[in-house]
């Protein structure tokens, strides 16, 4: 692992490091928040999974995180979205490719080879981080913005016991269902729908739910509604009577605009469960 940058903010440490990965073969960025507790005893962690064309870089430096994280001591994980480098597959599309891994394992040319989001995300990632970072591996909760919010929910609820709560900023809730799914997963998992499911939000909070609180913004005013369906995630997590809460927040959009005016609710949201 090599650093990149560190900078004091808020008491602690915003740092960027750089590592080679096995699961994606190739060298990934990310960002890691540490608080001024980091300095003197292990500290709860937040992941923070960015959306469709993002960096680790987007959400570290527009989402505002870092003050509510700091005032919590918390700290906040922000991985990359996608492989990268010379040698990773792409797409002229904004939605495949770099920038559009979707936190799953591909399967299918000319993806596999890199595309496997999914262990770096549950695997490597945390193995590089409780190794390196005094970070709590017992207290992690996850959140997520629109593609990163899918992943946020797909990884909680398949993880039972790992993380403590997870939220979502406007997620890509129905992908099976949703040109922004069928696409990707078709793609990167070929055309078996049932290879698809494990990827989905609302088929997974109908089949099993999260063993925890879970919090989901959805802006009213979102121009990608049709393609996010979150009122499919919010009858699936009436259906199996969630214990969460699920707001619609008028005449917001799906831009970080709406992410910074909410992320500190949702902090403090995780941060009732990190340090319970």
């Amino acid at each position: 692992m090599r650093t990149i940058s560190e900078n004091r903010c808020f008491g602690g440490v915003q740092g960027v490091y750089a590592h080679k990965s096995d699961a994606t073969d190739c060298e990934m960025t990310f960002g890691l928040f540490l608080p001024a507790e980091a300095e003197e005893e292990q500290v709860p962690v937040l992941w923070y999974l960015s959306g469709l064309t993002c960096t680790h870089e987007n959400a570290m430096t527009k989402a505002g995180a870092q003050k509510w994280a700091a005032e919590a001591g918390i700290a906040l994980v922000f991985p990359d979205t996608s492989p990268r480098g010379d040698g990773v597959a792409d797409d002229p599309a904004y939605d495949l490719g770099k920038g559009a891994g979707f936190y799953v394992n591909a399967t299918e040319a000319p993806w596999a080879p890199h595309y496997r989001m999914w262990d770096y995300i549950t695997d490597d990632l945390p193995r590089v981080l409780f190794s390196a970072f005094p970070l709590a591996e017992d207290a992690q909760s996850i959140t997520g913005h629109s593609m990163g919010g899918h992943g946020a929910l797909t990884i909680a609820m398949s993880f039972p016991g790992r993380f403590r709560s997870v939220s979502a900023f406007a997620p890509i809730a129905h992908p099976t269902a949703s040109d922004w799914g069928r696409k990707q997963l078709g793609a990167y998992l070929g055309p078996d729908a049932a290879k698809w499911a494990p990827h989905d939000a609302t088929l997974l909070m109908r089949k099993r739910g999260f063993d925890g609180p879970v919090l989901v913004d959805q802006g009213g005013s979102d121009q990608f509604l049709d393609l996010l369906k979150p009122e499919a995630l919010a009858e699936a997590m009436a259906a199996s009577r969630q214990n969460g809460t699920f707001r619609i927040q008028k005449g917001y959009d799906h831009s970080y605009f709406f992410v910074s005016t909410f992320m500190e609710s949702h902090v403090a949201f995780h941060a009732d469960a990190l340090l319970a």
